[in-house]
Formats: C-alpha cells, structure tokens, sequence
C-alpha cells in the first residue's frame, strides 16, 4: 500500500511500498465503492494552488514528504497541516508554496514552531490529527503577505462538496480532486478521490475556498491511494487555530 503516514525520516517512496500499492489498491471500502469517486488531475497554478505547498527535509533536494497550506492568521506566519507530518523538532522542515519540478516560485519557508492538540500528543488521537506551524519570513515579507491564506471554518455540514489539493512524493506537482465528502463517524470524514496516495498527508480540504479539514485522521489519512479521511473539525481544532494565531468565524465566511 501507499502508507500517507510518512514522517520526515521517510521522505521516498521504496519500490517495495509501490509493489504493495498495486496489490492492495482494489481493496476498497465497500461503501464508498459504491457512491462513486471524484476524478483527480494535475492542479493548474492559480490563487488556490499557490497557497498550497510541500513540506521537504531540509531543501529541496530532501525529497517531499507531507502537505500543508498557508491559512489566515494574525501574524500572516500559519499553516496548517496533519499533526503526523510534524516531529517534535521542525527546525529541519521547510515549506514550499506552489512547488513545481524543483522550483519555489515563491520562496523556501523554514518552520519555526508548531501547535498540535494535546491528544495527539498524549496518544496520537486520529481525531486530533491536525497542526498549526508557523514560517519564518523571508526576505522581509510574511507568507500570507506572498500567496493570501485560506479561512479556516468548523462545523461544516455533512455531505459538504469537498476539493482536496495535495502532493503525492513521486510527483513534482500537485493533484486536485473535487467530490462529496461522507461522514464516515462522528468524528471522521471520507471522500472517494483517485491516487492520493503518500505525501499527500496534512492536504487541504476546501470548503467554498475555506480549509475545513486537512487529509489525516483515520489510519494516517487511509491505507489505499483511493479514499481519503479527515478528522471533523469542532471545537477542539477552533481553539487550536485560535491558540496558534487564527480566528475562525462561526458564519464560515473566514
């Protein structure tokens, strides 16, 4: 299988994980099999994309290995990615928006501190698999001041139409796919979107252009390339957001 739990020691995908994948990707979830999938295709540069990155070790040439994406925050420092992706230490962890074959259009980012919800650091809670880190300027401007930064929203409504834009680690740019998420517990959402497989782990999902979960939770994110979780966001991720800088509007509107 493609494991979208990689930390930053693991950073490329083995031929011995891809041989996997092969074997196990038909072994979907029954239910979501039958609800049909979204389609996956390459992510165009835009607003939307550009504030979307990779996270590497170290540079560029660390191999990627998670996704994150910047949000609005009072400092115009935050992004916000699955809690797994984040060590204890992410000083050797860098950010890259819109990532294109090798290139940082818009500059490298070094992490210089991260928020993670207490139960995931307790007991690496699935519902608490989400973090907010914040970037150190570069050339004197701050991130969200170079790309813009997402709304972040809580509380969306099941069933809510759901684009997730990641990076899988054997390509070099991004993957979008748009589709109806399920909730799949109360505390756990799912959506059927074609090979979002490793490295795609902390990808946004958007919610009429506000980030309303990141791709994590449920077994890292899932197990098959092919269907994805994310843990619901309620108040336990509002008051994360709002600890690391945020400011969630109950309205949704950012």
């Amino acid at each position: 299988m493609i494991d979208r739990t990689l930390r930053r020691r693991t950073v490329r995908i083995t031929a011995a994980m891809a041989a996997m994948a092969a074997l196990l990707s038909v072994d979907l979830p029954a239910a979501t099999a039958s609800a049909g999938a979204g389609r996956t295709a390459p992510a165009p540069p835009g607003e939307t994309a550009d504030r979307v990155g990779a996270l590497f070790a170290g540079g560029l040439d660390g191999g990627h290995f998670c996704t994150a994406s910047v949000v609005q925050s009072a400092g115009r420092d935050l992004i916000a990615t699955a809690a797994h992706c984040l060590g204890d230490d992410v000083s050797g962890t860098v950010f890259v928006p819109g990532y294109r074959d090798g290139t940082a259009p818009y500059g490298i980012w070094q992490l210089t501190g991260a928020s993670v919800d207490p139960a995931w650091r307790r007991a690496q809670d699935p519902d608490a698999d989400l973090a907010f880190a914040t970037v150190a300027p570069v050339g004197g401007r701050a991130v969200q001041d170079v790309v813009g930064g997402f709304p972040v929203v809580t509380d969306r409504p099941d069933g809510a139409e759901v684009t997730v834009l990641g990076y899988p680690s054997d390509r070099e740019t991004p993957l979008t796919c748009t589709h109806t998420a399920e909730l799949w517990s109360d505390t756990q959402r799912r959506i059927a979107c074609p090979d979002l497989g490793g490295g795609t782990s902390g990808s946004p999902w958007l919610v009429d252009g506000a980030l309303a979960g990141v791709l994590g939770g449920h077994e890292g994110g899932g197990t098959v390339p092919d269907v994805s979780y994310s843990a619901v966001m309620g108040p336990a991720a509002r008051n994360l957001y709002r600890s690391a800088g945020g400011e969630v509007t109950a309205s949704g509107a950012g």
